[in-house]
């Protein structure tokens, strides 16, 4: 198995066709996408593509939202667009506010960011639809002959531990789970409860040559095998609120 970015991809701008600067950028680099890749590609250029960038000039921010942002020193049109991004506010502890997106999923400021978002005064959004951004991108390499998984990352933070890690936030064409529940270890304890999320963990994998400074923000995991499912999408590795003991 390897690992590698795809340097060389041009800035962002909406309406950029991510499969075609993508294909072009692999091939340019001598590193050509090849049917059985797992494509994983950064939020932050989906968003980008899709307009998902916002003047925080334009932001017309609520009273709450004010009051809120001058108790805590932020920035009164960012916490605005944290909570029309929200479904709900999971939890709030001094600055720093826990959601859940309408996506469902649990993350600091509804994943609203504002670093490399093209200039000064802008915020990025996460994809409106992570999974038909990755199905967007997936057909349009499809289109040009190459059968890839795609996977939609951005770096979250987790209970328990310091630090953040990416994970997948969209996915096409791979199931996103291994699981083991049913199979038995050398010493015949069968599994029970073992299931891994194998497209976390892609994602963080592929992290490790994309990184925040490096301006390459897709890379290839080749050589691991996947399984197949075009049905797949992000709504199989959301826990439901029901079992999550921290909502």
């Amino acid at each position: 198995m390897e690992i590698f970015g795809i340097p060389g991809l041009p800035e962002i701008v909406p309406g950029t066709d991510l499969a075609a600067v993508i294909f072009d950028a692999a091939a340019a680099a001598g590193r050509p996408l090849a049917s059985g890749d797992i494509l994983v590609v950064t939020s932050k250029i989906v968003s980008k593509a899709e307009g998902r960038v916002v003047d925080l000039a334009t932001v017309d921010v609520s009273p709450f939202a004010r009051q809120y942002a001058e108790r805590w020193e932020k920035d009164p049109a960012v916490v605005e667009l944290v909570l029309r991004e929200a479904r709900r506010v999971v939890r709030q502890v001094g600055p720093v506010l826990i959601t859940e997106t309408r996506h469902g999923f649990v993350c600091a400021n509804s994943g609203v960011d504002q670093s490399s978002s093209g200039g000064h005064g802008r915020a990025v959004l996460l994809p409106e639809d992570p999974d038909a951004s990755a199905r967007r991108i997936r057909g349009g390499l499809r289109e040009r002959g190459i059968d890839v998984a795609v996977i939609i990352s951005d770096t979250f933070g987790r209970p328990w531990r310091e630090g953040q890690t990416d994970v997948a936030i969209g996915i096409a064409g791979m199931h996103p789970i291994t699981s083991y529940i049913g199979q038995v270890d050398p010493h015949g304890h069968e599994f029970r409860v073992q299931a891994l999320c194998t497209a976390d963990e892609i994602a963080g994998a592929a992290e490790l040559v994309k990184g925040n400074l490096s301006r390459v923000p897709a890379a290839v995991v080749r050589g691991l095998p996947w399984e197949r499912d075009d049905q797949a999408t992000m709504q199989l590795i959301i826990r439901e609120s029901e079992r999550d003991l921290f909502r």
